[in-house]
């Protein structure tokens, strides 16, 4: 037996986590992601979006938003430009970890589109519009993963 996802995701739920701190990026990740989804069939009702205030906001919202039980999938977007202090490092590594955690203490995939640039330049290329826009890459990896979360219980594997 093999199984894996499928870039279609009708049926499929899913909530996007947005961060409004460096609003300018985090929009074009969101853009991105929103374009995905649709190509993927999602409509726009079946998709959620919460919008906190910053990246360190994200694994929380998250998790509790993957203990409902309502979504398929959750794809966290957000931006962390490296500053001059210990501060990038820190929100950086907390919100890695707890994105993660939220995906294994809950069973629910969880896509990261967390940014995490040098400048300010780097970050606006990875939000920018096309292929390469890493909210539409986190929500391909959501579509993927909630289907594939289908076919597993479809073939009694959970």
């Amino acid at each position: 037996m093999e199984l894996q996802g499928s870039r279609t995701a009708a049926g499929c739920r899913f909530a996007v986590i947005v961060s409004r701190f460096n609003e300018e990026i985090t929009e074009g990740l969101l853009a991105g992601a929103r374009r995905a989804l649709a190509d993927a069939a999602v409509p726009d009702d079946q998709i959620t979006v919460v919008r906190v205030p910053g990246s360190f906001e994200i694994p929380l919202t998250a998790r509790r938003l993957a203990q409902t039980g309502r979504f398929h999938a959750i794809i966290c977007l957000g931006c962390l430009i490296k500053g001059e202090t210990m501060h990038f490092e820190y929100l950086a590594d907390a919100t890695c970890h707890g994105i993660a955690y939220a995906a294994i203490s809950t069973g629910v995939p969880v896509a990261f589109g967390v940014l995490t640039a040098l400048t300010d330049e780097q970050a606006q290329a990875r939000a920018a519009d096309g292929p390469d826009n890493k909210g539409r890459e986190a929500a391909l990896a959501a579509v993927e993963m909630a289907t594939l979360f289908q076919r597993m219980r479809e073939a009694g594997l959970g």
